[in-house]
């Protein structure tokens, strides 16, 4: 990159994008500046070992960027309000849409490429499939006012004629993995059944409230945080075709096997409580999520997905266990 070595990440003390800083560190890149509200003593552990020139609070970000932006090659939008629980619009337009406007004109006037996350939750209840067609995103009914934020700025993004050099609306399924245990009740499946496994020896799965699925059977597209971090750094090195991209692996694997493998990763016996699905979230729930790959692997994404055992075990052994961050 140049003399513009420098790469932006925000949401950088939350899960996907402070494993992403590690990933950077990893691979060489030092030269981060990390965004965020870094006010939040649960998620000081998530930067703390990780290499960056400075930490920018995010209502500061844009001040910075008047200062320094000549000296930006990259910038990773990661940062977002999560919560598929709060309910109120407003909230989510804010740092989801509005927020978001900013740094692509920013990234537009500057002509930094752009990679930023959308969600799989912008598919609703999968009506419509989950292409990640351009043609169908004004169609879609996302299920919560999170996924209706991540759509709307996606809607907005596609009508633009002004864009950034290269951009990427990134998509993401059911991610997972170290750096998310701040997450509280946001926190993956896997997470919250390793706590209960290690309390009581079993674990607690949603009871299916849909006749064509069985207790356990729900099915989601599991992707590991690593291959999300791999699919985000391909994108910066590679930079195909700009638009929206599915991150998910391909294949749906049910709540039951997450279970298991979480179980065969410890070495128990799997051991599995059903429960109602909270009546809050019930008519908002997904059955069956599946990443269509096509068209990361049509722009030439070659690398193999971790399969959900693999993945899980990772997970389990290497961070869950001794409580370590990445």
């Amino acid at each position: 990159m140049q003399h513009k070595d420098v790469i932006v990440v925000t949401g950088a003390a939350g899960f996907i994008a402070s494993y992403l800083c590690g990933y950077l560190n990893m691979l060489g890149f030092e030269k981060l500046i990390l965004v965020d509200d870094f006010s939040v003593d649960r998620k000081a552990p998530n930067t703390m070992n990780k290499k960056f020139i400075e930490k920018v609070h995010r209502e500061h970000f844009f001040s910075w960027m008047q200062e320094n932006g000549d000296k930006v090659g990259y910038v990773f939008h990661l940062g977002a309000r999560t919560d598929t629980t709060e309910m109120d619009y407003e909230v989510h337009r804010k740092w989801n849409l509005d927020y978001s406007i900013a740094v692509w004109k920013e990234c537009t006037a500057r002509r930094i490429p752009l990679v930023y996350a959308s969600s799989a939750a912008t598919y609703g209840n999968g009506e419509l499939g989950y292409v990640d067609s351009h043609e169908i995103v004004s169609q879609l009914q996302p299920l919560n006012a999170y996924g209706r934020s991540k759509n709307d700025f996606d809607i907005w993004a596609l009508t633009q004629k002004e864009t950034p050099p290269f951009w990427a609306g990134l998509k993401f399924f059911n991610v997972f993995g170290p750096n998310e245990y701040h997450k509280g009740r946001m926190a993956s499946v896997i997470f919250h059944a390793f706590k209960q496994i290690k309390e009581t020896g079993r674990t607690r799965l949603f009871r299916s409230h849909n006749p064509k699925y069985g207790d356990g059977g729900q099915m989601r597209d599991f992707i590991y945080v690593q291959d999300v971090a791999q699919i985000c750094t391909w994108l910066m090195e590679h930079q195909p075709a700009s638009g929206l991209y599915n991150t998910g692996t391909g294949t749906a694997r049910t709540f039951y096997d997450l279970a298991s493998a979480i179980f065969t990763a410890l070495a128990l016996p799997i051991q599995i409580d059903f429960v109602d699905t909270p009546a809050d979230i019930r008519d908002k729930y997904q059955y069956f999520t599946e990443a269509d790959m096509t068209k990361l692997r049509n722009a030439g994404y070659a690398q193999p997905f971790s399969s959900l055992e693999e993945s899980v075990k990772d997970y389990v052994t290497r961070y869950l266990v001794p409580g370590t961050y990445y």
